[in-house]
Protein backbone atom coordinates (compact mmCIF):
# COMPACT_ATOMS: atom_id res chain seq x y z
CA UNK A 1 0.00 0.00 0.00
CA UNK A 2 2.80 2.24 0.79
CA UNK A 3 4.45 2.16 -2.96
CA UNK A 4 1.02 2.70 -4.54
CA UNK A 5 0.07 5.65 -1.96
CA UNK A 6 3.51 7.53 -2.65
CA UNK A 7 3.20 6.55 -6.70
CA UNK A 8 -0.19 8.40 -6.63
CA UNK A 9 1.26 11.66 -4.61
CA UNK A 10 3.54 11.88 -7.02
CA UNK A 11 1.27 10.81 -9.82
CA UNK A 12 -1.33 13.69 -9.27
CA UNK A 13 1.32 16.28 -8.65
CA UNK A 14 2.74 15.71 -12.18
CA UNK A 15 -1.24 15.33 -13.75
CA UNK A 16 -2.98 18.26 -11.92
CA UNK A 17 -0.47 20.41 -11.11
CA UNK A 18 2.15 19.93 -13.54
CA UNK A 19 5.14 18.97 -12.01
CA UNK A 20 7.87 17.66 -13.32
CA UNK A 21 7.65 13.79 -13.38
CA UNK A 22 11.95 13.57 -12.03
CA UNK A 23 11.90 16.31 -10.01
CA UNK A 24 8.99 15.20 -8.25
CA UNK A 25 9.74 11.55 -7.67
CA UNK A 26 13.09 12.54 -6.04
CA UNK A 27 11.56 15.19 -3.53
CA UNK A 28 9.13 12.10 -2.54
CA UNK A 29 12.00 9.48 -2.48
CA UNK A 30 14.06 12.27 -0.29
CA UNK A 31 10.72 12.91 2.06
CA UNK A 32 10.18 9.26 2.63
CA UNK A 33 11.70 6.29 3.52
CA UNK A 34 10.11 3.24 2.40
CA UNK A 35 10.28 0.42 4.45
CA UNK A 36 11.27 -2.35 1.70
CA UNK A 37 13.96 -1.64 -0.57
CA UNK A 38 12.15 -2.92 -3.92
CA UNK A 39 9.43 -0.59 -3.45
CA UNK A 40 11.38 1.65 -5.02
CA UNK A 41 11.41 0.46 -8.12
CA UNK A 42 7.65 0.01 -7.88
CA UNK A 43 7.42 3.56 -7.06
CA UNK A 44 9.33 4.42 -10.44
CA UNK A 45 7.60 1.87 -12.61
CA UNK A 46 4.36 2.72 -11.56
CA UNK A 47 4.94 6.44 -11.86
CA UNK A 48 7.25 6.51 -15.73
CA UNK A 49 4.32 3.49 -17.28
CA UNK A 50 1.29 5.74 -16.01
CA UNK A 51 2.80 8.91 -17.15
CA UNK A 52 3.74 7.74 -20.59
CA UNK A 53 0.94 5.55 -21.36
CA UNK A 54 -1.43 8.15 -20.03
CA UNK A 55 -2.73 8.51 -23.39
CA UNK A 56 -3.40 5.28 -23.95
CA UNK A 57 -4.65 4.42 -20.21
CA UNK A 58 -6.95 7.09 -20.72
CA UNK A 59 -8.38 5.63 -24.07
CA UNK A 60 -9.44 2.49 -22.55
CA UNK A 61 -10.60 3.96 -19.13
CA UNK A 62 -13.31 5.94 -21.57
CA UNK A 63 -14.36 3.37 -23.51
CA UNK A 64 -15.46 1.77 -20.00
CA UNK A 65 -16.29 4.30 -17.53
CA UNK A 66 -19.07 7.43 -17.55
CA UNK A 67 -18.37 10.02 -17.04
CA UNK A 68 -15.43 10.08 -19.08
CA UNK A 69 -11.65 10.46 -17.24
CA UNK A 70 -11.67 14.86 -17.89
CA UNK A 71 -14.91 14.77 -16.09
CA UNK A 72 -14.14 12.80 -13.22
CA UNK A 73 -12.96 13.64 -9.80
CA UNK A 74 -8.46 14.43 -10.00
CA UNK A 75 -8.45 11.64 -7.23
CA UNK A 76 -9.99 9.26 -9.00
CA UNK A 77 -8.97 9.42 -12.01
CA UNK A 78 -5.29 9.15 -10.87
CA UNK A 79 -6.40 6.38 -9.12
CA UNK A 80 -7.60 4.24 -12.11
CA UNK A 81 -5.38 5.17 -13.80
CA UNK A 82 -3.09 3.76 -11.50
CA UNK A 83 -4.50 0.37 -11.00
CA UNK A 84 -5.25 0.20 -14.92
CA UNK A 85 -1.36 0.03 -15.83
CA UNK A 86 -0.78 -2.35 -13.10
CA UNK A 87 -3.83 -4.70 -14.86
CA UNK A 88 -2.35 -3.80 -19.00
CA UNK A 89 1.41 -3.55 -18.16
CA UNK A 90 2.44 -5.22 -15.02
CA UNK A 91 2.43 -9.38 -15.04
CA UNK A 92 3.67 -9.83 -11.63
CA UNK A 93 1.10 -8.07 -9.77
CA UNK A 94 -2.55 -10.20 -9.84
CA UNK A 95 -5.05 -7.72 -11.28
CA UNK A 96 -7.12 -8.78 -7.19
CA UNK A 97 -4.10 -6.66 -6.19
CA UNK A 98 -4.63 -4.04 -8.28
CA UNK A 99 -8.17 -3.47 -7.87
CA UNK A 100 -8.11 -3.67 -4.11
CA UNK A 101 -5.11 -1.60 -3.82
CA UNK A 102 -6.80 0.71 -5.87
CA UNK A 103 -10.03 0.63 -3.81
CA UNK A 104 -8.40 1.20 -0.56
CA UNK A 105 -6.56 4.26 -2.01
CA UNK A 106 -10.29 5.78 -3.25
CA UNK A 107 -11.42 5.04 0.33
CA UNK A 108 -8.94 7.52 1.39
CA UNK A 109 -9.66 10.20 -1.75
CA UNK A 110 -13.08 9.48 -2.11
CA UNK A 111 -16.76 8.77 -0.47
CA UNK A 112 -18.77 5.09 -0.76
CA UNK A 113 -19.99 6.26 -4.35
CA UNK A 114 -16.47 6.66 -5.71
CA UNK A 115 -14.84 3.43 -4.46
CA UNK A 116 -18.02 1.77 -5.86
CA UNK A 117 -17.28 3.29 -8.93
CA UNK A 118 -13.28 2.73 -9.01
CA UNK A 119 -13.72 -1.03 -7.51
CA UNK A 120 -16.82 -1.08 -10.93
CA UNK A 121 -14.66 0.42 -13.84
CA UNK A 122 -11.02 -1.56 -13.04
CA UNK A 123 -13.17 -4.82 -13.07
CA UNK A 124 -15.17 -4.62 -15.96
CA UNK A 125 -11.46 -3.40 -17.93
CA UNK A 126 -10.16 -6.19 -16.35
CA UNK A 127 -13.03 -8.76 -17.65
CA UNK A 128 -12.98 -7.32 -20.61
CA UNK A 129 -9.33 -6.18 -22.16
CA UNK A 130 -9.15 -8.63 -24.56
CA UNK A 131 -12.17 -7.45 -26.37
CA UNK A 132 -11.01 -3.80 -26.96
CA UNK A 133 -11.17 -2.67 -30.40
CA UNK A 134 -8.05 -0.09 -31.63
CA UNK A 135 -8.43 1.60 -34.68
CA UNK A 136 -6.82 -0.01 -37.53
CA UNK A 137 -2.99 0.67 -38.27
CA UNK A 138 -3.43 0.97 -42.24
CA UNK A 139 -7.16 2.73 -42.17
CA UNK A 140 -6.38 5.20 -39.33
CA UNK A 141 -2.40 5.30 -38.65
CA UNK A 142 -2.33 8.42 -36.37
CA UNK A 143 -5.26 7.04 -34.24
CA UNK A 144 -3.64 4.01 -34.01
CA UNK A 145 -0.46 4.82 -33.30
CA UNK A 146 -1.44 7.75 -30.97
CA UNK A 147 -3.47 5.11 -28.93
CA UNK A 148 -1.48 1.76 -28.73
CA UNK A 149 1.84 3.80 -28.30
CA UNK A 150 0.44 6.72 -26.50
CA UNK A 151 1.43 10.12 -28.14
CA UNK A 152 -0.43 12.69 -29.04
CA UNK A 153 -2.12 12.84 -31.80
CA UNK A 154 -1.31 15.98 -33.18
CA UNK A 155 2.63 15.05 -32.53
CA UNK A 156 1.27 11.71 -34.11
CA UNK A 157 0.20 13.24 -37.18
CA UNK A 158 3.38 15.38 -37.47
CA UNK A 159 5.83 12.29 -37.75
CA UNK A 160 3.63 10.74 -40.14
CA UNK A 161 3.69 13.65 -42.39
CA UNK A 162 7.88 14.24 -41.96
CA UNK A 163 9.21 10.75 -41.79
CA UNK A 164 6.33 8.12 -42.92
CA UNK A 165 4.26 5.38 -40.81
CA UNK A 166 7.07 2.95 -40.67
CA UNK A 167 9.63 5.37 -39.21
CA UNK A 168 7.15 6.83 -36.85
CA UNK A 169 6.47 3.68 -35.23
CA UNK A 170 9.89 2.88 -34.97
CA UNK A 171 9.86 6.77 -33.29
CA UNK A 172 7.74 5.73 -30.87
CA UNK A 173 8.55 2.17 -30.31
CA UNK A 174 12.27 3.93 -29.44
CA UNK A 175 10.76 5.78 -27.32
CA UNK A 176 8.76 3.40 -25.09
CA UNK A 177 12.04 1.93 -24.50
CA UNK A 178 13.58 2.03 -20.97
CA UNK A 179 16.16 4.57 -22.16
CA UNK A 180 19.87 3.23 -22.08
CA UNK A 181 22.37 4.83 -19.23
CA UNK A 182 25.70 6.43 -20.69
CA UNK A 183 28.92 7.55 -18.88
CA UNK A 184 31.54 9.86 -19.93
CA UNK A 185 34.72 9.03 -18.56
CA UNK A 186 36.76 11.70 -17.43
CA UNK A 187 39.65 11.36 -19.64
CA UNK A 188 41.71 14.34 -16.92
CA UNK A 189 41.56 11.43 -14.63
CA UNK A 190 41.24 7.83 -16.40
CA UNK A 191 41.14 6.31 -20.03
CA UNK A 192 38.15 4.63 -20.93
CA UNK A 193 39.74 0.65 -20.48
CA UNK A 194 40.85 1.61 -16.90
CA UNK A 195 37.51 2.88 -15.94
CA UNK A 196 36.01 -0.01 -17.84
CA UNK A 197 38.06 -2.62 -15.74
CA UNK A 198 37.31 -0.62 -12.34
CA UNK A 199 33.68 -1.11 -13.26
CA UNK A 200 33.94 -4.77 -13.98
CA UNK A 201 35.92 -5.41 -10.69
CA UNK A 202 32.48 -4.32 -8.62
CA UNK A 203 30.36 -6.80 -11.43
CA UNK A 204 29.07 -3.45 -13.11
CA UNK A 205 29.16 -4.47 -17.05
CA UNK A 206 29.19 -1.87 -19.71
CA UNK A 207 29.80 -1.76 -23.41
CA UNK A 208 32.05 0.73 -25.02
CA UNK A 209 30.43 3.38 -27.42
CA UNK A 210 31.65 3.10 -31.18
CA UNK A 211 30.69 6.72 -31.64
CA UNK A 212 31.95 8.48 -28.91
CA UNK A 213 35.68 7.69 -27.49
CA UNK A 214 35.05 7.94 -23.80
CA UNK A 215 31.56 6.96 -23.75
CA UNK A 216 30.63 3.56 -21.76
CA UNK A 217 27.19 2.05 -21.57
CA UNK A 218 25.79 0.40 -18.39
CA UNK A 219 24.22 -2.86 -18.68
CA UNK A 220 23.41 -3.00 -14.89
CA UNK A 221 20.91 -1.26 -12.72
CA UNK A 222 23.26 0.27 -10.30
CA UNK A 223 22.67 3.06 -7.91
CA UNK A 224 25.48 6.17 -9.87
CA UNK A 225 25.72 7.85 -7.05
CA UNK A 226 27.13 5.06 -4.94
CA UNK A 227 29.74 4.22 -7.29
CA UNK A 228 32.84 4.74 -5.44
CA UNK A 229 34.44 5.86 -9.21
CA UNK A 230 31.92 8.57 -9.65
CA UNK A 231 32.61 10.36 -6.20
CA UNK A 232 36.31 10.62 -7.22
CA UNK A 233 35.51 11.92 -10.58
CA UNK A 234 36.60 8.72 -12.47
CA UNK A 235 33.05 9.70 -14.98
CA UNK A 236 29.95 11.89 -15.35
CA UNK A 237 26.14 10.86 -17.22
CA UNK A 238 26.21 11.78 -20.65
CA UNK A 239 23.75 10.18 -23.44
CA UNK A 240 26.06 9.25 -26.41
CA UNK A 241 24.45 11.97 -28.98
CA UNK A 242 24.93 14.70 -26.48
CA UNK A 243 28.71 13.45 -26.29
CA UNK A 244 28.88 14.30 -29.68
CA UNK A 245 28.52 18.01 -29.16
CA UNK A 246 32.01 18.71 -28.12
CA UNK A 247 33.51 16.47 -30.47
CA UNK A 248 31.95 18.69 -33.27
CA UNK A 249 32.99 21.84 -32.26
CA UNK A 250 36.86 20.41 -31.18
CA UNK A 251 37.98 22.89 -28.60
CA UNK A 252 41.99 23.22 -28.39
CA UNK A 253 44.07 23.36 -25.26
CA UNK A 254 44.06 27.04 -23.98
CA UNK A 255 41.40 28.30 -25.98
CA UNK A 256 38.66 30.87 -24.74
CA UNK A 257 34.99 29.39 -25.41
CA UNK A 258 31.74 30.34 -24.57
CA UNK A 259 28.96 28.15 -23.42
CA UNK A 260 25.71 30.09 -23.83
CA UNK A 261 23.06 28.06 -22.68
CA UNK A 262 25.30 25.43 -20.39
CA UNK A 263 22.83 23.89 -17.54
CA UNK A 264 23.38 21.14 -16.17
CA UNK A 265 27.33 20.90 -17.43
CA UNK A 266 27.68 17.83 -19.30
CA UNK A 267 28.92 19.62 -22.25
CA UNK A 268 30.52 22.27 -19.99
CA UNK A 269 32.86 19.65 -18.48
CA UNK A 270 33.14 17.39 -21.95
CA UNK A 271 34.69 20.98 -23.42
CA UNK A 272 37.01 21.00 -20.63
CA UNK A 273 38.17 18.02 -20.88
CA UNK A 274 39.50 17.85 -23.92
CA UNK A 275 40.73 21.44 -23.45
CA UNK A 276 42.64 19.41 -20.53
CA UNK A 277 41.71 21.76 -18.04
CA UNK A 278 43.27 24.59 -19.70
CA UNK A 279 42.20 28.04 -21.32
CA UNK A 280 38.57 29.39 -20.35
CA UNK A 281 35.33 28.69 -20.42
CA UNK A 282 32.46 31.05 -19.55
CA UNK A 283 29.14 29.31 -18.92
CA UNK A 284 25.84 31.32 -18.77
CA UNK A 285 22.65 30.31 -18.01
CA UNK A 286 19.58 31.89 -17.51
CA UNK A 287 18.47 29.27 -13.62
CA UNK A 288 20.36 29.78 -11.02
CA UNK A 289 20.29 25.65 -9.72
CA UNK A 290 21.24 24.64 -13.44
CA UNK A 291 24.55 26.71 -12.93
CA UNK A 292 24.85 25.12 -9.26
CA UNK A 293 24.86 21.77 -11.34
CA UNK A 294 27.40 23.21 -13.38
CA UNK A 295 29.85 23.58 -10.24
CA UNK A 296 29.11 20.43 -8.23
CA UNK A 297 29.93 18.62 -11.51
CA UNK A 298 33.32 20.64 -12.29
CA UNK A 299 34.15 20.36 -8.77
CA UNK A 300 33.94 16.19 -8.44
CA UNK A 301 35.61 16.35 -12.21
CA UNK A 302 38.47 18.30 -11.07
CA UNK A 303 38.12 20.96 -13.72
CA UNK A 304 39.10 24.42 -12.72
CA UNK A 305 39.67 26.39 -15.82
CA UNK A 306 35.23 27.03 -16.39
CA UNK A 307 33.30 30.22 -14.85
CA UNK A 308 29.65 30.48 -14.32
CA UNK A 309 27.49 33.76 -15.02
CA UNK A 310 23.92 34.42 -14.59
CA UNK A 311 22.96 35.59 -18.02
CA UNK A 312 20.42 35.78 -21.03
CA UNK A 313 22.86 34.78 -23.72
CA UNK A 314 20.02 36.73 -25.62
CA UNK A 315 21.37 39.82 -24.65
CA UNK A 316 25.20 38.26 -23.99
CA UNK A 317 27.06 41.12 -25.81
CA UNK A 318 26.22 43.63 -23.21
CA UNK A 319 28.07 41.27 -21.15
CA UNK A 320 31.15 39.79 -22.69
CA UNK A 321 33.25 42.43 -24.88
CA UNK A 322 36.12 40.14 -26.02
CA UNK A 323 35.31 38.03 -29.37
CA UNK A 324 36.59 34.09 -28.52
CA UNK A 325 37.53 31.52 -29.98
CA UNK A 326 34.17 28.95 -30.24
CA UNK A 327 30.96 29.46 -28.76
CA UNK A 328 28.33 26.50 -28.19
CA UNK A 329 24.69 27.12 -28.07
CA UNK A 330 23.07 24.05 -27.08
CA UNK A 331 19.59 25.52 -27.78
CA UNK A 332 16.56 25.39 -25.25
CA UNK A 333 14.16 23.21 -27.86
CA UNK A 334 11.17 21.03 -27.59
CA UNK A 335 13.16 18.26 -26.66
CA UNK A 336 11.55 15.46 -29.29
CA UNK A 337 15.04 13.40 -29.72
CA UNK A 338 15.00 12.35 -25.87
CA UNK A 339 11.08 11.74 -24.86
CA UNK A 340 12.26 8.27 -23.58
CA UNK A 341 14.43 10.32 -20.92
CA UNK A 342 11.61 12.39 -19.87
CA UNK A 343 8.37 10.63 -20.24
CA UNK A 344 6.25 13.32 -18.94
CA UNK A 345 7.63 15.65 -22.12
CA UNK A 346 5.28 14.24 -24.77
CA UNK A 347 2.28 15.77 -22.97
CA UNK A 348 3.75 19.08 -22.01
CA UNK A 349 4.43 20.32 -25.79
CA UNK A 350 2.13 22.06 -27.58
CA UNK A 351 2.21 22.76 -31.38
CA UNK A 352 3.21 26.49 -30.71
CA UNK A 353 5.59 25.85 -28.71
CA UNK A 354 7.73 24.94 -31.97
CA UNK A 355 7.22 28.32 -33.17
CA UNK A 356 8.37 30.06 -29.72
CA UNK A 357 11.30 27.86 -29.43
CA UNK A 358 12.43 28.79 -32.85
CA UNK A 359 12.01 32.52 -32.12
CA UNK A 360 14.24 32.09 -29.21
CA UNK A 361 16.74 29.95 -30.87
CA UNK A 362 17.45 32.30 -33.92
CA UNK A 363 18.08 35.00 -31.17
CA UNK A 364 20.44 33.80 -29.11
CA UNK A 365 22.54 32.10 -32.49
CA UNK A 366 21.97 35.85 -33.97
CA UNK A 367 23.43 37.46 -30.87
CA UNK A 368 25.89 34.86 -29.88
CA UNK A 369 27.39 35.13 -33.57
CA UNK A 370 28.79 38.42 -32.48
CA UNK A 371 31.05 37.23 -30.34
CA UNK A 372 33.04 34.77 -32.76
CA UNK A 373 36.19 35.64 -34.13
CA UNK A 374 37.25 35.48 -37.50
CA UNK A 375 38.44 31.95 -37.93
CA UNK A 376 36.32 30.85 -34.61
CA UNK A 377 33.57 28.21 -34.49
CA UNK A 378 30.24 28.02 -33.76
CA UNK A 379 28.82 25.15 -33.05
CA UNK A 380 24.71 24.79 -32.89
CA UNK A 381 22.90 22.05 -31.09
CA UNK A 382 19.53 20.48 -30.03
CA UNK A 383 18.27 17.61 -28.58
CA UNK A 384 15.15 17.23 -31.00
CA UNK A 385 14.11 16.31 -34.79
CA UNK A 386 11.94 19.26 -35.69
CA UNK A 387 13.44 20.70 -39.10
CA UNK A 388 11.81 24.41 -37.64
CA UNK A 389 14.49 23.92 -34.74
CA UNK A 390 17.22 22.50 -36.96
CA UNK A 391 18.18 23.00 -40.71
CA UNK A 392 15.59 26.00 -41.20
CA UNK A 393 17.59 27.69 -37.63
CA UNK A 394 20.71 27.27 -39.78
CA UNK A 395 19.82 28.23 -42.83
CA UNK A 396 18.29 31.42 -41.84
CA UNK A 397 20.81 32.31 -40.29
CA UNK A 398 23.12 31.70 -42.97
CA UNK A 399 20.78 34.04 -44.88
CA UNK A 400 20.99 36.88 -42.62
CA UNK A 401 25.01 36.26 -41.97
CA UNK A 402 27.25 36.15 -45.11
CA UNK A 403 30.77 35.80 -43.22
CA UNK A 404 29.77 32.37 -41.59
CA UNK A 405 29.70 29.11 -43.74
CA UNK A 406 29.29 25.53 -42.57
CA UNK A 407 32.38 23.47 -41.81
CA UNK A 408 31.91 19.86 -43.53
CA UNK A 409 35.15 19.31 -41.28
CA UNK A 410 33.55 17.40 -38.56
CA UNK A 411 34.97 14.19 -36.55
CA UNK A 412 35.86 11.45 -38.54
CA UNK A 413 34.26 8.61 -36.50
CA UNK A 414 30.63 10.36 -36.92
CA UNK A 415 28.13 8.50 -38.13
CA UNK A 416 27.13 9.23 -41.70
CA UNK A 417 24.10 7.10 -42.67
CA UNK A 418 22.30 10.71 -43.30
CA UNK A 419 23.36 12.96 -45.90
CA UNK A 420 23.37 15.86 -44.25
CA UNK A 421 26.17 14.90 -42.33
CA UNK A 422 28.46 16.00 -45.69
CA UNK A 423 27.15 20.00 -45.42
CA UNK A 424 28.51 20.38 -41.93
CA UNK A 425 25.07 19.38 -40.04
CA UNK A 426 23.91 16.09 -38.62
CA UNK A 427 20.75 15.34 -37.74
CA UNK A 428 20.59 12.09 -35.54
CA UNK A 429 17.31 10.11 -35.57
CA UNK A 430 16.49 6.78 -33.35
CA UNK A 431 15.31 4.63 -36.08
CA UNK A 432 18.86 5.16 -37.74
CA UNK A 433 21.34 5.61 -35.65
CA UNK A 434 19.49 3.94 -33.08
CA UNK A 435 20.74 6.59 -30.53
CA UNK A 436 18.71 9.92 -28.87
CA UNK A 437 17.74 12.50 -31.74
CA UNK A 438 20.16 15.20 -32.01
CA UNK A 439 20.91 18.00 -34.41
CA UNK A 440 24.36 19.10 -34.16
CA UNK A 441 25.37 22.26 -37.16
CA UNK A 442 29.36 23.58 -37.01
CA UNK A 443 30.16 26.87 -38.64
CA UNK A 444 33.16 28.80 -39.25
CA UNK A 445 33.82 32.44 -39.43
CA UNK A 446 35.28 33.85 -42.32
Amino acid sequence: MQARHLALKVLYQINEEDAYANIALDKAFSKIQLADSRDRGLVTELVYGCVKYKGFLDWVINEFAKPKIDKMAPWIRNIIRLGLYQIMFLDKVPVSAAINESVKLAKIYGHQGTVKFVNGVLRNIARNKRNLRYPNLEQKPVEHISIIYSFPQWLVERWIKDFGVKNTLQLCQYFNQPSPVWIRTNTLQINRLHLKQKLQEQDIKTIESTKTPEGLKLLNNVEIGKIKEFEAGFFTIQDESSMLVSHVLAPEAGQLILDVCSGPGGKTSHLAQLMKNTGQILAFDVHEHRLQLIKETCSRLGITNVKTELKDARFLTEFVEEQVDAVLVDAPCSGFGVLGRRPDARWRKKPEDIKDLQKIQQEILQEVSQLVKPGGTLVYSTCTITSEENNDVIIDFLNKNKDFYLDQNLPKYLPYETVEGSKGWIQFMPYTHNMDGFFIARLKRF
